[in-house]
């Protein structure tokens, strides 16, 4: 039996952090994992600069509340919770997702958690585990899953690897280039062709 495990910013939703940078004036919060591997790296970068411009927590899920799905992201999910299980493994942390999620029919979500001080300042992040969305796949192919995978950056790469098929949705050129052994999409419909032949 496949299952479906993908990600959610840039598949389903936009970006969170462009949205900050873009809502705040903040251009520096446009790096995202299409632009830098590193996760870790990343994360403290960008705790850093909203050290830096004073921005809490609530600042941030404010803008998350007015972010709405990708076109037709709504429909796809249906389609394939239709058809059969979908995971969304994401690198996003549950105090931002909630709104997302409510908005894309609450699929089943795997992230990780952010550490706030008695202020609302965001000061740390936990991981859920090391190699989250690679383990996540692993773990279901050891209860006899298969599964098809979809990403769209860096962070993602690991997951497409181990499953059965990976797929990539609107990357950019950059992990185009570097991973052009998977499919690339650029809609919905194209990764329903791919997955028809695995999931009806």
């Amino acid at each position: 039996m496949y299952i479906v495990c993908s990600d959610l910013e840039g598949v389903f939703t936009p970006e969170v952090w462009i949205n900050v940078a873009e809502k705040t004036g903040i251009p520096e919060l446009r790096r995202t994992t299409r632009d830098e591997p590193d996760y870790h790296k990343l994360m403290r970068w960008r705790l850093r600069i909203l050290d830096e411009h004073d921005l809490k927590l609530h600042d941030i899920q404010n803008v998350i509340a007015q972010i709405e799905p990708l076109d037709g992201a709504i429909e796809f999910i249906q389609w394939v919770k239709e058809r059969t299980q979908l995971i969304v493994v994401s690198d996003t942390f549950i105090q931002f997702a909630e709104p997302l999620m409510k908005k894309l029919g609450r699929p089943t979500l795997f992230c990780h958690t952010l550490v706030m001080d008695e202020t609302n300042r965001i000061v740390d992040f936990k991981m859920r585990q090391p190699d989250p969305k690679r383990r996540t796949v692993e773990a279901l192919q050891g209860l006899k899953y298969q599964v098809v995978a979809m990403g769209d950056s860096y962070n993602d790469i690991s997951m497409l690897r181990q499953a059965e098929e990976g797929i990539l949705f609107r990357p950019p050129r950059n992990v185009i280039n570097d991973h052009p052994q998977f499919p690339v999409t650029w809609e919905y419909d194209e990764i329903k062709k791919i997955l028809g032949k695995f999931i009806g």
